[in-house]
């Protein structure tokens, strides 16, 4: 128990040792004092809460929040003193908060507790006592040996024993943890390959050693050691040897594999991506707002404690006659007095605090976030993708984002790659009718013919064919013929490769006379030009990104040892000692220049003794547990020398669709774009021209192949200047990754410098923490831009998850990028809706929703201040606590929320097709110091209105009932408080521009809720309540005309200012939003959406007059026709979900 606790508290940590044992079957060694390791159980837990810790862990999360933990505050100080409202004032809305906000995060955990249930009572098979015994897969051990069938997924992380096959073999997708749809081949070991039987395996006597568990996917170090009669046989392990849980069998009938790693410690389970914890700027300005909120707070606390005191220094209203104090009052400390006295004030004042804001935005955020996933615009029919929203946090940072920095292979590009060019031997080739053909020459042969090939030509084709991780379809291979007819012709054969640009050249090749018809065992088969041929496959030397380059060693047919290798120009060519290296240079900068993917193809020929030397080195790199991949590298380096380069191939990857236009639409919304990519400089650059990131007339500016920090600064320095004398040209910066590098570890300011004078900026040679440190660098700059990432590879995760805001790709270099976005499309051209229409419509709601909130609790909490200097400070309370508690919870929460999920303030077809509305909202434009004055100003000019207002109406003791009775001081508190309802419902009103049956529903609905409720509350005895001081208040309220007359008075009086204040603005100083509200009527857009939405020509009168045509159902909003022609530019069909009414122009 004591280390448990340990444990838990991170002093004793379960794994001492860097490697772990695992003995097969779990056959522990029965001499000795063998204690057995512990390990994980092979439950996956993906929640976060517990039964029993739920209810303490969510509430010390909750009061994590400072307003939440504030009226905690408040509610004991109600408790503990003599406060003039109930605790229940309080209490309750807190409760309700707390409770609303709970039961969200409760359910979200129930569905991960069912989700993980589901997965860890799935049925498994093990190998136990000599037999299969079906048990639930939350109960396989570390070292259990598992039975997996074909197409089903491993439940944990298992080392291949054995296969069908009789070497050992098994054929892996990796779709669910990497998105990648190519089948990987796993090997088991000779030695186990062979049991293939229950009964064989039962009878295995083996140990594992491998590393405690990792999270990098694609690296395992291991070896297994053999008991065999009196012999100990040892192996490397590798990632070769490792089913992932998550991965699918396929092609595979059945395999054996030994448990290492289970549970939470499997590699998909420690790629779990926590939630992420980025914060928006709404978020921050809000928590800036509720600071100076609690200034005002205490401010009018501390005002009121001391005029009290100032006030009782007379001696007739310290005691007056009809209060008399107490003895213990008389003989109380004056300091207590005083602290009683100012949390007494701080209680009566708390709610100009906003306590619901928060559940209010929360629900906003979370409901408000599937118009993303439903929105028809963002889905991809031809992929069946729609956009997905992975944190939900962040939606109105969408409508702040100042630069993107965009990947560009399969974000730009489609990442499907089709063979262009290649050069052999120093010569220029092209794929013509099937043909390998000189460029120059445009030779014709008829299709049927199988062409001929030259010997440099062939062997360049069968290096592309053998050097390589493709796969074929396993139906193909096994068919009696093969994959070629009778006649010689071959048939499609269907390839799997996990990388597009491989598979590419492995289709070309087949189409010129160079087959890859598969693998058997250990070989590789080639048809050249019809004539079957067999490779020995001795060794692969996987690709790495640091080498940048992938080899096999094969022994031909005639018994030579051959190593091929593939790789970019930059590691084959320094590499290469024979061979046309400098025309295929020239060639390979010519392919960039095209825009096109380049590769370089060389060999090299091994003696017998330099292939013995080569063999034992890779051994004894791969059996080594310690520093194996730092070993491995040094040994492929010491065999990737002495090349003789063949020649190098082209492959384009075409550009995605529209990606011009969204380009073009990024920078007129005032957005920076930076494309970071790992291809080469002329590439990149070719790429960023044809998609319309660099323009023809800009002034190309180049930071490229520097060494040293001096020249990198002097290069600096000098486009600095020349960008100051050429300020009216456009100008584009090309840096490539070291020079990159220089600049940020010197001269960084100088880097900044040039980079934000530049209208856009390509980084090309780009290293994935490259990427995220580019993107650090502007996120902390001085001026702080909202930035965004996006791109599609497991490269791009860091710099999507350094971002404010992280999208993913979901295109074909697998899932990472998507997993770890905060939200991801399946295109690059939904870009410009995300940002110009949703981003733009969540940043506008979730500010008016913020700065509501604040304005409405000012109307509400300053007329009980001013009520105090009528009152003598005595703490009297103006309104009734049910009234205090209720206001924010029923009366006014409605409205705003419903505002704040539909809003529209301009067509969403209008601010797609005109970007530069974007720049309006920029840099916080409507949450900035000056908007947020406005509405604590117009807040506290309302509640002196509904105060003073109410006061000359009846504070001189004027009779405003029949039979001469006057109303007292709950009456003069409720006239107060319905003028107050009424004025900030329709203050909403007054903000709304997209009218839906929804809209009208709760604003109505919750001035006439309110009425109803005050009735029943006041013209019934209720029995549970202590004392019931609004009995009859309310009725005896309506039952006088004048009062009546003063809730119309007040509440025109307190709009009227904001109606002319909207109208003069809108015509003598209207933002560009205003102006496309505006030019909506003539593009048969009809401005039936507000009061204050009107054409030129027209008064304010006449809107009011339409809206109230359209209440009185003269003209219904539900048949108005939003339509646009067919003509408009970017989208002419616009299926948003956000678009809630179907119409007809006609009808007004």
């Amino acid at each position: 128990m004591l280390r448990w606790v340990r444990q838990q508290l991170g002093f004793d940590p379960p794994h001492q040792s860097d490697t772990r044992t695992i003995y097969i079957a779990n056959r522990f060694p029965q001499h000795g004092h063998y204690v057995p390791q512990k390990f994980a159980d092979n439950r996956i837990v993906s929640s976060k809460y517990t039964v029993w810790n739920f209810v303490p862990k969510n509430l010390f999360e909750q009061f994590r929040r400072v307003a939440n933990f504030y009226f905690l505050i408040i509610f004991l100080v109600q408790l503990m003193i003599d406060t003039p409202t109930s605790p229940i004032t309080s209490g309750l809305p807190l409760f309700f908060v707390i409770t609303v906000t709970a039961i969200k995060q409760g359910y979200e955990d129930w569905l991960r507790h069912k989700a993980d249930n589901e997965v860890n009572g799935a049925p498994v098979y093990v190998v136990r006592s000599g037999g299969l015994v079906k048990t639930r897969s939350k109960n396989i051990r570390v070292g259990d040996i598992v039975r997996v069938a074909k197409d089903e997924t491993f439940p944990v992380d298992l080392v291949l024993l054995s296969s069908d096959r009789v070497d050992g073999s098994c054929h892996v997708t990796t779709a669910s943890l990497d998105g990648e749809t190519n089948l990987k081949t796993h090997v088991a070991v000779p030695e186990t390959a062979v049991l293939q039987s229950v009964a064989n395996l039962d009878k295995l006597v083996a140990v594992i050693e491998c590393q405690q568990p990792e999270a990098d996917l694609y690296r395992f170090v291991g070896r297994i050691t053999v008991s065999q009669q009196t012999e100990e046989i040892v192996r490397p392990l590798g990632p070769e040897s490792l089913l992932l849980r998550g991965a699918r069998l396929k092609n595979t009938k059945e395999i054996f594999g030994v448990a290492v790693y289970t549970g939470m410690e499997t590699k998909m389970a420690l790629n779990y991506k926590s939630k992420s914890q980025k914060r928006s700027a709404v978020e921050k300005s809000m928590n800036s707002f509720l600071i100076i909120y609690l200034i005002i707070l205490l401010f009018e606390a501390i005002l009121s404690t001391i005029l009290k005191y100032a006030w009782q220094a007379e001696e007739k209203w310290d005691e007056p006659w009809y209060n008399g104090k107490t003895e213990h009052e008389r003989n109380s400390s004056k300091i207590l007095r005083f602290i009683s006295d100012f949390l007494a004030f701080l209680v009566l004042y708390n709610f100009i605090i906003p306590i619901s804001l928060y559940v209010t935005v929360e629900m906003q955020k979370f409901l408000g976030s599937f118009f993303i996933g439903w929105d028809l615009d963002l889905y991809h029919e031809e992929t069946n993708q729609r956009a997905q929203v992975n944190t939900s946090d962040l939606n109105e940072e969408l409508g702040q984002v100042e630069y993107v920095f965009t990947d560009k292979t399969g974000t730009l590009t489609e990442n499907e790659m089709q063979f262009r060019e290649c050069s052999i031997n120093g010569i220029k080739y092209q794929e013509v009718n099937g043909k390998l053909t000189p460029e120059g020459f445009s030779e014709d042969s008829p299709d049927g013919n199988i062409p001929s090939l030259m010997k440099e030509e062939e062997l360049f084709l069968k290096a592309v064919c053998l050097c390589h991780t493709v796969q074929i379809n396993a139906d193909q291979t096994d068919s009696a013929d093969g994959p070629w007819h009778a006649n010689g012709i071959a048939s499609p054969l269907e390839y799997y490769a996990s990388s597009p640009d491989e598979k590419a050249l492995v289709e070309a090749a087949s189409r010129v006379g160079v087959v890859f018809t598969g693998t058997t065992g250990d070989s590789m088969e080639v048809k050249s030009l019809g004539k079957p041929e067999r490779y020995k496959l001795l060794h692969v030397l996987e690709f790495d990104p640091n080498r940048r380059r992938m080899s096999v060693i094969v022994e031909s047919p005639s018994g030579e040892k051959l190593l091929f290798t593939k790789g970019a120009e930059s590691s084959i060519l320094p590499r290469s000692k024979s061979g046309e290296i400098d025309k295929t240079r020239v060639h390979v900068d010519e392919f960039a220049l095209k825009g096109l993917r380049t590769l370089c193809v060389a060999y090299r020929r091994f003696t017998p003794e330099e292939y013995q030397e080569i063999g034992k080195r890779l051994h004894e790199a791969r059996t080594a547990l310690q520093q194996r991949e730092e070993r491995l590298s040094d040994v492929f380096n010491f065999i990737e020398r002495d090349l003789e380069l063949l020649g190098a191939t082209g492959v384009e990857d075409k550009l995605q669709d529209k990606v011009q236009e969204t380009i073009e639409a990024l920078r007129l919304a005032g957005i920076k774009v930076w494309v970071l990519t790992g291809d080469k400089h002329e590439t990149a650059v070719s790429v960023s021209l044809s998609c319309g990131h660099f323009h023809r007339t800009m002034n190309i500016l180049e930071l490229v192949q520097h060494k040293s920090d001096s020249t990198c600064a002097e290069q600096l320095r000098q486009l600095a200047k020349r960008i100051k004398e050429d300020h009216v040209i456009q100008h584009g910066l090309v840096v490539d990754g070291t020079s990159l590098s220089l600049a940020l570890r010197e001269h960084e300011k100088l880097f900044m410098e040039v980079c934000k004078n530049c209208s856009a900026v390509l980084c090309c040679r780009m290293a994935p923490l490259q990427k995220a440190k580019v993107v650090r660098l502007l996120k902390t700059s001085p001026e702080k831009p909202i930035t965004l990432a996006i791109g599609d590879g497991a490269n791009d995760v860091s710099m999507i998850q350094e971002a404010h805001v992280g999208i993913g790709i979901m295109g074909k270099e697998g899932r990472q990028a998507v997993r770890n976005s905060d939200y991801a499309i399946a295109r690059f051209k939904f870009l410009s809706k995300l940002l110009f229409v949703h981003g733009h419509f969540y940043y506008i709601r979730i500010a008016t929703l913020v700065q509501y909130f604040f304005y409405k609790n000012v109307c509400f909490i300053t007329p009980q201040f001013l009520y105090q200097f009528f009152c003598l400070f005595s703490q009297q309370t103006l309104y009734d606590s049910v009234y205090l508690t209720l206001y924010n919870i029923c009366f006014t929460s409605l409205p705003v929320l419903i505002y704040s999920l539909f809003e529209q303030h301009v067509h969403p077809h209008v601010l797609q097709s005109k970007p530069v509305l974007y720049r309006d909202i920029s840099k916080n434009a409507h949450l900035g110091f000056k908007p947020f004055l406005y509405w604590t100003i117009l807040g506290f000019f309302h509640a002196f209105v509904f105060f003073y207002g109410s006061y000359l109406l009846m504070g001189e003791d004027t009779s405003l009932l029949g039979n001469g009775q006057m109303f007292g001081n709950w009456t003069f508190g409720t006239l107060v408080f319905t003028v107050m309802v009424i004025t900030v419902t329709m203050k909403m009103a007054l903000e709304t521009h997209f009218w839906t049956w929804i809209n009208h529903f709760v604003t109505w609905g919750s001035i006439v809720f309110y009425f109803i409720f005050s009735l029943f509350y006041g013209g019934i005895i209720w029995p549970f309540l202590h004392t019931q001081d609004m009995y009859f208040v309310f009725v005896q309220l309506l039952s006088s005309g004048s009062a009546w007359f003063a809730i119309i008075l007040i509440v025109v009086a307190c709009l009227f200012i904001d109606v002319v204040k909207k109208v003069l603005y809108r015509h003598l100083r209207p933002t560009s939003t205003e102006k496309a509200q505006l030019t909506e009527t003539g593009s048969g857009i009809n401005c039936l959406d507000s009061m204050c939405c009107f054409s030129d020509g027209e008064t304010a009168c006449t809107s009011v007059r339409r809206m109230l045509e359209r209440l009185m159902g003269r003209c219904s909003p539900t048949r108005v026709n939003r339509s646009w022609s067919s003509s408009d530019p970017f989208y002419a069909n616009d299926r948003s979900i956000l678009t809630l009414s179907t119409m007809d122009s006609p009808t007004c």
